[in-house]
């Protein structure tokens, strides 16, 4: 190493068939770790910390969602014929169906599998491996009994059926084909003649469709329990699927609206206008806002920023004005360029009204626009 910095510094000529000895550099990183390391640190690259937010948000998308969710079936539901049509529409729509023991029984529960790794700013409650939603079906027989119990005595202290404090957070009750078993169940006129058993006539008649309608309002009230009816498996088919994908979309849209300004997305025409520390861009600003008055053209805001280039200098010469009515009217006699062959313009009253009444109320419900 002595050499070769000899040999450099002192500026020793070597004939053409001599080689240069092989040279060493010594920096001051050569101390920090190995020459394999790296040893400046790199800046941030945008697009590689953009990458993985745009990857998880792509896991979260109710098309990629809805493939995570299991709809977990008890075995009971799958013994009725319809039963079919449910699973055929739950595998159309991408998700997977099992069939597993629920408690209670003849119900479904929706089960979530959590991507690894999460996506970052989701609540951890959203990846919840079981959804609290439980739906239960129940049969127009077994509902029309619970209707009798709920609008014979009912209450706060009144014990509702199919709810006990084992029940999922989230109950739901489906009833398939109750118009239908409602209209079956009406005696005809020789069974009200002579009935064979009295008590169970008059119970059975006696639940119609007012009563199965206050019976869906205590449920509603009392247990905060919504109640499905349906005529078909289909119908079913059709609410369960739509209520699948509205689960899927759940973490997206918690993902979406996670942010400080939700409504607010990324690109030019979003960002507005820059404003430096030394002013630069002001004037630009300055301009769209006056151009977000309702009926103003660019000449007019053109006309009203080569004037006063910015508001705190408008509000200066509104707090010079000595009455109401001249700071009105301070901007309607500005001209506004227009063409060769375009008669001459003003600003216009209203619209002084308006940026003047902006710029110095301090009432926030007062209307400015009175032509809206």
């Amino acid at each position: 190493m002595a050499r070769a910095g000899l040999g450099r510094a002192g500026g020793v000529r070597r004939g053409p068939g001599q080689r240069r000895p092989p040279t060493w550099e010594i920096s001051d990183s050569d101390a920090e770790g190995p020459a394999g390391a790296e040893t400046p640190a790199r800046a941030r690259d945008p697009a590689g910390e953009r990458r993985p937010a745009a990857e998880a948000l792509r896991r979260l998308r109710p098309g990629q969602a809805v493939r995570r969710l299991a709809v977990l079936v008890d075995p009971a539901v799958l013994e009725d014929a319809g039963a079919d049509t449910l699973m055929e529409a739950l595998h159309a729509l991408g998700c997977e169906p099992r069939a597993e023991p629920q408690r209670p029984a003849r119900s479904l529960r929706w089960s979530r599998a959590s991507p690894d790794p999460c996506p970052r700013g989701v609540p951890p409650e959203v990846w919840a491996e079981d959804e609290p939603h439980v739906l239960r079906l129940l049969e127009p027989e077994e509902f029309v009994r619970g209707v009798v119990q709920l609008t014979q005595v009912c209450g706060p202290t009144c014990s509702m059926p199919w709810v006990t404090p084992e029940s999922p957070g989230c109950l739901h009750l489906a009833v398939i084909g109750l118009d239908t078993y409602l209209w079956s169940q009406q005696p005809t006129a020789q069974e009200t003649q002579q009935p064979e058993h009295p008590a169970v006539t008059c119970t059975e008649a006696a639940v119609g469709w007012p009563e199965v309608e206050e019976a869906l309002v205590h449920l509603q009230l009392w247990a905060n329990v919504d109640v499905l009816l349906v005529a078909s498996w289909q119908e079913l088919s059709q609410h369960v699927c739509a209520f699948t994908k509205a689960l899927a979309q759940r973490p997206f849209k918690q993902a979406r609206e996670s942010g400080a300004f939700p409504f607010c997305t990324s690109g030019r025409w979003t960002a507005g206008e820059r404003v430096a520390r030394d002013g630069m861009g002001l004037r630009g600003a300055w301009w769209r806002q006056v151009r977000q008055f309702n009926r103003v053209s660019p000449a007019v805001a053109d006309a009203v920023v080569s004037a006063f280039p910015s508001p705190r200098l408008l509000q200066q010469a509104y707090e010079a004005c000595g009455t109401e009515q001249e700071r009105l009217a301070l901007l309607a006699d500005l001209p506004v360029k227009t063409g060769k062959r375009a008669p001459p313009r003003r600003v216009g009253p209203d619209l002084s009204r308006r940026i003047c009444l902006f710029l110095t109320t301090t009432d926030p419900d007062l209307l400015l626009d009175l032509g809206s």
